[in-house]
C-alpha cells in the first residue's frame, strides 16, 4: 500500500483531514510527565490514544527529539513503534525537512524509513530533483516537498521572482509535472498564506498538500480549506500541534477542529 492509499483510506474512515503534530517540547510538558523515564513518549502516547479516531495522520517533528540527543531519538522511535503496533492504519509523517547529495540522502532514507518507520517525510527542494532522486525513486513512501512555508519571513526567498513568477509557483509546477513520476510527491503550503495556497492548488491539480500553520500560528479553517480542497473534497493534510497537544482536553480540541474543517469541505 502506498502512502497516498493509506492516507485516503483513513481520511474516509475517520472523516478527517486533520493531522496532529507530535511536538512534545519538554519545557511545556506537565511536571508529572517530566519526571517519568520516557517523558516525550508517555506524553505522545496519551495524545495518540485520545485522538486516533479523529485524525488522518500524526506528524512528529524531529527537532523536538533531536534536541535531547540519544534519549530523544529513542523516544521518537518508541512513539513510531507504538503507532505501528497499535494503530497501523494511521500514517506517520516524519517532519525533518532534509535534503543533500545522493549518498547523504541514502543515510536519511535508512534513518527515516527503516529505523524510525515513517510513512512519509518532509523534504527541502533546494538541492533540486537530481539531489532528491534517491527519495523520488521510492514508490510507496510520501515525499512532502517544502513549497510555501507558514512562517513569517518565508517570502524572503520563496516569493522571489524567477522569469516573472514567484519561486514557490515554480517549485509547485516542477514537483507536480516533473518530479511526481511515481505519484509519491506532495507539497507543503502554509495555512497562513491562503492566496498562495489557492494558486498552488491550481498548479498542482489534485495533489495532496500538507498544510501547517493552523491554530497557534494563526491560520483559519474557512479560508484555507476553501482555497486548498481538491476535486475529491480531500487533498489536504491539515496539521495542528500546540493548539491540540497542550490543550486541556486534546480529544475535545481535535474533534472541534476536525468538525470545523469538515464544514468547509463542500
Amino acid at each position: 500500500m502506498t502512502f497516498q492509499q493509506k492516507l485516503d483510506k483513513v481520511i474516509d474512515k475517520n472523516n478527517s483531514l486533520l493531522c496532529v503534530g507530535l511536538d512534545p517540547d519538554l519545557d511545556k510538558l506537565p511536571e508529572k510527565i517530566k519526571t517519568q523515564n520516557n517523558p516525550q513518549f508517555e506524553f505522545n502516547k496519551k495524545i495518540i490514544d485520545a485522538t486516533t479516531d479523529l485524525i488522518c495522520a500524526f506528524k512528529p517533528n524531529s527537532a523536538f527529539y533531536e534536541a535531547r540527543g540519544e534519549q530523544g531519538i529513542h523516544e521518537l522511535k518508541m512513539t513510531c513503534d507504538y503507532l505501528r503496533k497499535n494503530y497501523p492504519e494511521i500514517p506517520i509523517i516524519l517532519d525533518f525537512k532534509r535534503a543533500d547529495i545522493d549518498s547523504s540522502n541514502l543515510g536519511y532514507i535508512n534513518y527515516a524509513f527503516d529505523y524510525i518507520g515513517a510513512d512519509a517525510v518532509t523534504l527541502n527542494p533546494y538541492v533540486g530533483k537530481v539531489g532528491l532522486q534517491p527519495f523520488l525513486d521510492i514508490p510507496d513512501k510520501g515525499l512532502i516537498i517544502w513549497c510555501k512555508s507558514s512562517n513569517k519571513g518565508s517570502e524572503e526567498f520563496q516569493n522571489l521572482l524567477v522569469d516573472g513568477k514567484p519561486l514557490y509557483q515554480i517549485i509547485a509546477k516542477n514537483v507536480a509535472t516533473d518530479w511526481n513520476k511515481l505519484n509519491n510527491c506532495l507539497l507543503v503550503v502554509g495555512a497562513t498564506y491562503p492566496t498562495e495556497l489557492a494558486e498552488i492548488r491550481q498548479i498542482a491539480g489534485d495533489m495532496t498538500l500538507l498544510v501547517p500553520g493552523i491554530g497557534a500560528q494563526g491560520g483559519t479553517a474557512e479560508r484555507f480549506v476553501k482555497a486548498g480542497i481538491n476535486s475529491q473534497k480531500k487533498g489536504l493534510i491539515i496539521n495542528a500541534s500546540r493548539s491540540i497537544i497542550f490543550a486541556e482536553n486534546p480529544k475535545q480540541e481535535a474533534e472541534k477542529l476536525r468538525d470545523e474543517i469538515n464544514k468547509f469541505r463542500i
